[in-house]
């Protein structure tokens, strides 16, 4: 199963959207969701700062600030 990872921290309303992205997408194509908080990590705060919220598909950097679904779900199609 593809691991998607959101990179976030509290706080980020645009983390918000793009958690309420992939849980919508994550019903009709399952993946395994995992949500990192960069705060909890000097080198992710430092390699992400203030581009989160960060996507990554199986380690792959996908999106940054916004997740666009269609192009989430026909990568997903792609790697399954």
């Amino acid at each position: 199963m593809s691991l998607v990872t959101l990179y976030t921290k509290p706080g980020c309303h645009l983390c918000d959207d793009a958690l309420d992205v992939l849980q919508r997408v994550q019903k009709l194509q399952p993946f395994t969701l995992e949500e990192v908080n960069v705060q909890e990590d000097p080198a992710l705060l430092a390699e992400y700062g203030d581009q989160i919220p960060v996507v990554t598909l199986n380690g792959t950097f996908l999106f940054e600030y916004e997740v666009d679904e269609t192009r989430l779900r026909q990568l997903l199609k792609e790697v399954n």
